[in-house]
């Protein structure tokens, strides 16, 4: 017998607190600093290594150089919000989608066609872009190239809806059907070319490629061997099968691809209590949604009960060498990561910096233990492998310091439960919780400013918990309890050195609408209003470009009404101007940002356009919400990479 369709969203479990800890709320360091007025865009921007970082570009750079410098201002006329079912972008560009669910992925000799019925079998999807698109990173050809109008785009494919991939839904539930949501979930790997003014999807291509679910990776790093990684399949605790609930992402100046494992904790089920690791982490008792634990025992903790310690890692993958086997970098520490952004310290150490995105959950930074050599890529793909993961904490003078996560040190040992550095990674989140780290609004993206050394900005979507009884207790004159709009963050590095253990912190933008009469609703912008910011990405000049992802049930509605369908916006840091530059169909996410090397050509993805707001899609009415985009009232709403180019061949942004 069918189950009654339960709702299934990118977030399912994010308005959840799996962070019990008494470390303090960055809304309680917030409310002292911020009554300070140190808005760093509230009209004060204090120093002109904040108010004009291009003077700080770092020697040891590794995006690619261009003559185009940082604007002083943006060059395009915001547009209005849009609730219409369509791409819209402003005059004089050009929006085509042109990598959707379900097209062939580019495999020679495989290329199945997309059935708008849901009827692709489960082999056919595993030739197929996967289901909703999500973080998204361009690679030239060939390697060590810069060309601009060929190379490669390797994104995620977050999660699925079961409404829309099966074409009678959850109705006469099976393994192949699990087989078939498994492999619409993972990487993409496709080629793509601009021959004239248009851009194509290469097929077949020698550098196509699916990773799913079932895709063997290797373990890297302290945790692997650990007996915590061990399973059955897997007495040796050094292979995984497959990663899944890819979200942001990152790139390395070896040219790797780094996917992010958020939200993995959804598909576990334990039907058993919950020890205090799994607790932790958000493992609970059913799952309605996606049911792989019916069938697959390996997502039964009951039955495989170290299964889940194997995902919740970044996986670094070479999109140049189709063959290669992913690894999964424990040295990064396990938590639901929302990206890994990859910078150089200034003695070439790699940092990647990473949010947990949880509500009250952490920011971390990792600094490898060796040295990038850009003429040894072989010995780079070892760099991620070992070094020291930090976690930030948040003064209330404005001052941060990074606390290290490593065995023996700061409570970090057996008497708090932890016997290695293998198994404090694994637990990084009860680690994180010893040594005090600040508790945060959901962290999501991070953005290094590539023209101005150790300048980072964060996404805090929101958190409407913060000041609620018994959660997180804020200071009365504290703006942003009930956080709906959330805030992006923005810090320094100490002597602008990625690799520095202290930092100065500010706010770069409050989200909200300007002229509310609710100062806990108050955007602190001017131009655009928006909230929920979550996509965080600067262009090759300096432009940082903010995507938004108000959930579906929430889209125009509630604190959102008249703020239309999900966005994305443009500033450039110290101006507080924000231009609206896209707006998405209904019911979708804007997400996945990646320019070409010469600013011509940006890439973005349209995740879960038609997304009902309380339930997943009904297979018998699919368009329900959007039919975008097809358009076909017969057919299904399709996550989409869209390719964005001037009509003049312009920069874009300009």
């Amino acid at each position: 017998m069918s189950r009654p369709l339960k709702p299934l969203f990118k977030q399912e479990h994010s308005d959840e607190i799996s962070n019990r800890s008494a470390n303090p709320v960055f809304s309680d360091v917030a409310s002292a600093f911020l009554s300070r007025r140190r808005f760093l865009q509230m009209g004060v921007v204090a120093g002109a290594a904040v108010s004009f970082p291009a003077l700080l570009k770092s020697p040891a750079a590794w995006a690619v150089e261009s003559a185009i410098s940082r604007p002083s201002s943006l060059g395009f006329t915001s547009i209005a919000v849009s609730t219409d079912d369509t791409v819209r972008v402003p005059e004089g560009y050009v929006a085509r989608p042109f990598y959707r669910w379900g097209d062939a992925v580019g495999l020679k000799g495989n290329l199945p066609e997309f059935k708008t019925d849901g009827s692709n079998t489960t082999d056919e999807q595993a030739a197929q872009a996967g289901m909703h698109h999500d973080g998204m990173a361009w690679f030239s050809l060939p390697l060590g190239g810069d060309d601009p109008h060929h190379g490669l785009l390797a994104m995620n494919h977050e999660y699925i809806d079961n409404g829309l991939l099966f074409k009678d839904g959850v109705a006469n539930w099976n393994l192949d059907k699990v087989r078939k949501g498994q492999n619409a979930m993972g990487i993409s790997v496709i080629e793509v070319k601009k021959e004239g003014d248009s851009w194509t999807v290469v097929r077949p291509s020698e550098f196509a490629r699916r990773i799913t679910v079932n895709t063997p990776m290797k373990l890297t790093g302290p945790a692997k061997h650990h007996a915590l990684m061990k399973t059955e399949a897997d007495p040796q605790g050094e292979t995984v099968l497959g990663t899944m609930q890819n979200c942001a992402n990152g790139h390395t100046p070896w040219g790797t691809y780094l996917t992010c494992e958020e939200n993995w904790s959804d598909i576990f089920v334990k039907k058993a209590a919950p020890n205090a690791l799994e607790k932790r982490y958000g493992i609970s008792d059913s799952d309605e949604s996606y049911r792989w634990n019916e069938v697959d025992p390996r997502f039964s903790v009951d039955a495989t009960p170290n299964e889940p310690n194997r995902f919740g890692w970044v996986v670094e993958i070479d999109p140049y060498n189709p063959q290669s086997t992913p690894r999964k970098h424990t040295a990064l520490g396990r938590f639901k990561h929302e990206g890994a952004a990859i910078t150089l310290a200034a003695d070439n150490r790699v940092v990647a910096y990473m949010g947990d995105d949880q509500k009250f959950e952490y920011i971390y930074k990792f600094v490898s233990a060796n040295k990038y050599d850009a003429s040894q890529r072989e010995a780079a793909m070892d760099l991620l492998s070992e070094g020291t993961l930090y976690v930030a904490k948040f003064n209330e003078d404005g001052s941060g310091t990074w606390l290290p996560l490593v065995y023996g040190q700061g409570g970090l040992d057996e008497s708090n439960g932890f016997a290695s550095q293998g198994e404090l990674l694994i637990k990084t989140r009860l680690a994180a919780d010893v040594v005090g780290a600040t508790k945060m609004d959901r962290p999501e993206w991070i953005a290094v400013d590539p023209l101005a050394a150790g300048s980072v900005y964060c996404t805090l979507t929101n958190n409407s918990d913060r000041g609620k009884e018994g959660k997180a207790p804020v200071d009365a004159a504290n703006p942003r309890a009930n956080n709906v709009y959330g805030h992006i963050m923005h810090w320094t590095e100490e002597n602008n050195d990625p690799a520095s253990g202290a930092f100065k912190w500010d706010i770069l933008v409050l989200g909200g609408k300007p002229d509310s009469a609710d100062e806990k609703a108050k955007g602190s912008m001017n131009g655009a209003e928006f909230g929920s910011a979550d996509g965080l990405s600067f262009d090759h000049r300096g432009v940082l470009w903010i995507q938004t992802d108000v959930s579906s049930s929430t889209i125009n509605k509630k604190a959102y009404e008249g703020m239309g369908n999900n966005q994305m916006l443009a500033t450039v840091p110290g101006t507080n101007e924000y231009r609206r530059f896209l707006t998405g169909p209904r019911g979708c996410e804007i997400t996945g940002i990646a320019f070409t090397p010469d600013n011509r050509t940006l890439f973005i993805n349209i995740q879960h356009p038609g997304e009902p707001g309380d339930d997943i899609s009904d297979p018998a009415n699919p368009t329900a919400v959007s039919t975008w985009p097809d358009g076909d009232k017969n057919g299904r709403p399709r996550s989409s990479t869209v390719v964005i180019v001037k009509a003049d061949g312009g920069i874009i942004g300009s």
